[in-house]
């Protein structure tokens, strides 16, 4: 007789399970609770305050929805259609679009160019500097160059640092070495699991290291596009 047993899940997905649930939990219970409080007083219920909190609690909800969305998607392959792109333009790009404070500090090459999905290669640079944005005290240091077959970006903060033993933890989804802070700053808790998954679809590589004199740098490596062979 066959069984009918469900399959059980690997360890490491009913982990992702519940943390996503308790992430999207939080700003859930926080929206109810204001709610249900207008609702007890409403004469004593400051509206312009109250709708800026749950605007703020749904911003949450949506961040972590997309969040969770594009990691599905990334995993699928969904819309992952690659075409010849200019990783420096894509760097430069993004960079202008969150120039201000800390300052960004551009070292490129010209032409590095990689076999990619230009929109989930824009997400990876993004999440990268809005990382180094959240540690950063001063300064980001945003480098590409090519050497050998190999396209690179490093992405470097003058932070506190990260320590080898949780190099690796950083890329799992939903962590946070300080919960607190990075919640504060609108964090997901996926933006490195994001940049990794998207790096590993596109035959990457992305790991973390010291940076000299202080700080984090987040290295990526991808094929530069004429090493990529193409499929008809």
């Amino acid at each position: 007789m066959t069984s009918t047993a469900p399959t059980r899940w690997p360890a490491q997905q009913d982990r992702f399970t519940a943390d996503a649930a308790h992430e999207l939990c939080t700003p859930l219970a926080g929206l109810r609770a204001q709610l249900e409080e207008a609702l007890l007083h409403p004469g004593e219920t400051d509206l312009p305050r109250l709708l800026e909190a749950a605007l703020h609690d749904v911003d949450r909800l949506e961040a972590i929805t997309a969040d969770l969305l594009l990691l599905a998607q990334v995993a699928a392959g969904t819309h992952l259609q690659h075409q010849a792109v200019d990783l420096t333009d894509t760097v430069r790009t993004h960079a202008i679009r969150r120039a201000g404070s800390p300052e960004i500090r551009l070292r490129t090459a010209p032409a590095v160019t990689v076999h990619a999905a230009p929109s989930y290669l824009g997400r990876l640079v993004t999440n990268l500097i809005d990382n180094a944005r959240r540690h950063a005290r001063q300064s980001i240091q945003v480098q590409v160059r090519h050497y050998d077959a190999l396209a690179e970006l490093t992405v470097t903060d003058d932070g506190p640092g990260i320590p080898a033993q949780d190099r690796e933890r950083v890329f799992e989804r939903f962590a946070r070495l300080d919960s607190a802070r990075c919640r504060r700053s609108g964090g997901t808790g996926l933006g490195l699991a994001i940049a990794r998954d998207i790096a590993h679809a596109h035959a990457g590589t992305l790991h973390v290291e010291d940076a000299p004199g202080g700080g984090a740098r987040f290295v990526l490596r991808l094929p530069l596009a004429r090493y990529v062979a193409v499929q008809p």
